[in-house]
């Protein structure tokens, strides 16, 4: 059984250094994730939408290669995941700490 070439072991200290907290970091690259995946979803979304028919047609699923190629491309791309994790960790993701009000 092969492993995954793109599972990569991380350290959790130099993660959490960057804001102090690990579990803040990894919140801030889950947001950050959830954007990259929107915006692919989206891109992907839109190139699709180009091949919709209004029949059905089982012939006509076999025969787009061009659709079928497209799906195949963004399924090689590199996770959200793994991206929002590299930008995280190259300091390429602006955050900023939310301010807690104060009861009084």
């Amino acid at each position: 059984m092969q492993t995954n070439p793109s599972i990569i072991t991380r350290d959790s200290d130099k993660i959490a250094a960057k804001t102090g907290n690990v579990y803040e970091s990894i919140s801030i690259i889950a947001q950050r994730a959830r954007q990259i995946s929107s915006k692919m979803k989206e891109e992907l979304s839109g190139k699709l939408s180009e091949f919709a028919s209004s029949v059905d047609n089982l012939e006509e699923i076999f025969e787009n290669r061009e659709q079928i190629e497209i799906s195949k491309y963004y399924e090689r791309l590199p996770k959200p995941t793994s991206l929002a994790i590299d930008e995280f960790m190259a300091d390429k993701v602006d955050f900023r700490e939310r301010e807690e009000e104060s009861s009084k």
